[in-house]
């Protein structure tokens, strides 16, 4: 089934079922009529954020059935083993994923969890014969990313990465105009997040895990620093032992369609300037305004990101726009537009109104990841880890030219800059005993 087709298909299949609008208790008698040898059984690990997000969608399809919880924080887990009971789903819980590995009941592992630990648990599962949904950026550095894509090749698991606009079908028919070549040649692609809802991480001093909290185990592989609540939860985005801010956050979600609609390898040089120009004195390392440059061979892709700012390109605080010699086309979670080029007045081609969205990508990207550990037509996914890689790698190489302050190259064929300095920051350090994944 073609990628079109599927997302016509399962658009419809929600709307015939109703799925999307069932009470929970109303799924659950749903699930009873499934068949075991047609569930899929899932555990998640990391479920305070975007884990929780995934499992939720994903157990509104009546296949999942949700058999074990993981997180480091009990607080966490207590929390949502409740919510589950109140929907009469009853789980095993545990405060270390490596547990769930032998547990031969387990079909697919969620990974919810900080960046820093995307790599390990995913390479961990996949051995173990676990499919995985692991939440974007893939790695937190391109040694993880090319880590991750051997392990899936090795143990021929499907691998589906959280990047679920390639699941929107709007975002879909943006992408069949941009191939179309209606806009004429395109030379210039910006992409950017200006996130005005985001306020200056207030410092405080280091103290005390909270009680149920298995800080050594949230460390993990990262460097071993005392407990700070700036470094915990949501704001470990905004540190460098864990994540690379919002370029591999939103970055990845944006960059990724300026790369698909391009049909982009990786760029031949890059080059990047910001800092903390909003709040220098707060405590996040990151910066909070960043404009990079990558060059590709015949176009451009410039990326923005700001906080407290809302007024980003086109009226929008997110957004692509591919920007040809006859019209632009701009799309974001909302919806897709073509605004066009003028000559003498008139346009050089047709505008085309708001294309709102239409569906729920979340729900159709899990759907989609439950159909491919059914089928095993890995070929199916949506994101594959092939594809999150090839981002959340571009997006490390924007990291990696602001980390150096110079505009570096990348060598291709041999995987590496021509930058000593940038080949630095190659591979994430593995600390407390880790070591990255040997494939």
């Amino acid at each position: 089934m073609k990628r079109r087709q599927f997302l016509q298909s399962s658009s419809t299949f929600l709307a015939g079922t109703g799925i999307a609008a069932m009470l929970p208790s109303e799924l659950f008698a749903l699930k009873k009529n499934i068949a075991a040898s047609d569930k899929v059984n899932i555990a998640a690990v990391g479920i305070n954020g975007m884990g929780w997000s995934d499992l939720s969608a994903m157990i509104k399809d009546p296949r999942a059935n949700v058999v074990a919880l993981c997180d480091i924080d009990k607080n966490v887990l207590d929390r949502r083993v409740a919510e589950l009971a109140k929907n009469n789903l009853s789980v095993r819980t545990t405060g270390d994923y490596r547990k769930l590995l032998d547990n031969k009941d387990i079909d697919a592992i969620i990974i919810g969890t900080p960046d820093h630990w995307h790599c390990k648990i995913m390479a961990d599962a996949a051995s173990a014969g676990k499919d995985v949904y692991v939440e974007k950026p893939a790695g937190n550095s391109i040694a993880e990313c090319a880590v991750m894509v051997a392990t899936q090749q090795k143990y021929s698991r499907a691998v589906q990465v959280g990047q679920w606009q390639r699941s929107n079908k709007h975002y879909a028919d943006a992408m069949d105009f941009v191939h179309s070549g209606k806009l004429g040649n395109v030379r210039l692609v910006k992409a950017w997040a200006y996130q005005g809802w985001m306020k200056p991480v207030d410092v405080k001093p280091d103290g005390t895990p909270p009680p149920g909290v298995d800080y050594t185990m949230w460390l993990g592989p990262a460097t071993t620093r005392p407990f700070n609540e700036n470094r915990f939860h949501f704001n470990f985005r905004w540190f460098w032992d864990y994540a690379g801010g919002l370029m591999t956050d939103w970055g990845v979600h944006m960059i990724d369609y300026a790369l698909l609609g391009m049909k982009s390898p990786t760029p031949k040089s890059i080059m990047a300037a910001g800092g903390k120009f909003a709040y220098p004195n707060d405590a996040s390392e990151t910066p909070d305004t960043l404009t990079t440059v990558f060059e590709f061979e015949g176009f451009n892709l410039q990326w923005e990101h700001a906080t407290g700012i809302n007024g980003g390109p086109y009226s929008r605080d997110h957004g692509v726009a591919f920007i040809g010699n006859n019209g632009t086309l701009v799309v974001d979670r909302g919806g897709w537009e073509v605004i066009p080029e003028k000559q003498n007045g008139k346009d050089k081609m047709e505008a085309v109104a708001l294309q709102k969205k239409s569906d729920d990508g979340l729900l159709l990207h899990t759907r989609n990841f439950l159909d491919v550990v059914q089928s095993r037509k890995f070929e199916d996914l949506h994101a594959p880890i092939q594809v999150g890689a090839h981002v959340a790698t571009v997006c490390q190489m924007g990291n990696i030219a602001y980390k150096t302050g110079k505009k570096i190259y990348w060598d291709d064929s041999n995987k590496k800059f021509t930058d000593a300095d940038a080949n630095k920051y190659l591979a994430a350090e593995y600390h407390n005993g880790y070591k990255i994944p040997k494939v």
